[in-house]
């Protein structure tokens, strides 16, 4: 069912992680790549990514993978799964490496957690927020079947998505601040935490995308 998945290789995070788990959920065929034929012939895109934003930026545009994402998105209409650092590049401006334009896709912006980052309690919060987190589902979606609301997932990020669109939001936590973590829109779903990292639920995400016909 799920056909061929192009992950999209940009040259910023462990891609052969997420191909893995793509492969252990059931995918027929998962191709890292960067090549602008294969990621159109796909069935479904991945868009994964971790490290600093403006670099990250700066090997999506000179490998025109932000032209080949909005033709996946807008054009072509097949499902997309953004993760991480991907997420967050779907939004117009991150304030990480001292302000960065994004894609623009989805309106909002990507902010700093701060330094002093308290919970509700008064406890002292790390930076970057790493480990495993409740997600609370505020909305139903295709990709959230099989999971239970408030199940953890795990993060990994010191910048966190603040969409500008409230009825896009598919998932959120606190973490001193309310965070966005899971957004869906048409046929895009995109989360701040790695599923491929996330045991059980992760995978079941996962395999949720494989299914996924990319309606809401």
């Amino acid at each position: 069912m799920s056909g061929v998945v192009a992950v999209i290789d940009y040259g910023m995070g462990n891609l052969h992680s997420v191909a893995s788990a793509l492969e252990h959920v059931g995918a027929e065929q998962v191709l890292v790549t960067h090549d602008a034929e294969l990621i159109r012939q796909a069935d479904r895109v991945v868009f994964p990514g971790v490290g600093a934003m403006r670099d990250c930026m700066a090997e999506i545009r000179r490998l025109k993978c932000d032209q080949l994402l909005a033709d996946a998105l807008l054009e072509q209409q097949k499902p997309v799964l953004a993760i991480c650092v991907g997420m967050q590049a779907l939004m117009t401006r991150s304030e990480e490496n001292a302000g960065v334009d994004c894609l623009d896709l989805i309106p909002g912006n990507v902010r700093y957690f701060g330094s002093s980052l308290n919970s509700e309690e008064g406890e002292r919060l790390k930076v970057p927020h790493m480990g495993w987190n409740e997600v609370h589902q505020t909305r139903d979606h295709p990709l959230w079947q099989g999971i239970e609301d408030r199940t953890r997932f795990y993060f990994v990020h010191s910048y966190y998505v603040d969409a500008a669109q409230r009825d896009l939001v598919a998932g959120a936590l606190d973490y001193g601040v309310h965070v966005d973590a899971a957004l869906a829109r048409d046929n895009l779903f995109a989360v701040q935490f790695h599923p491929e990292k996330s045991h059980t639920a992760g995978l079941q995400l996962l395999k949720n995308f494989l299914q996924w016909n990319g309606q809401c």
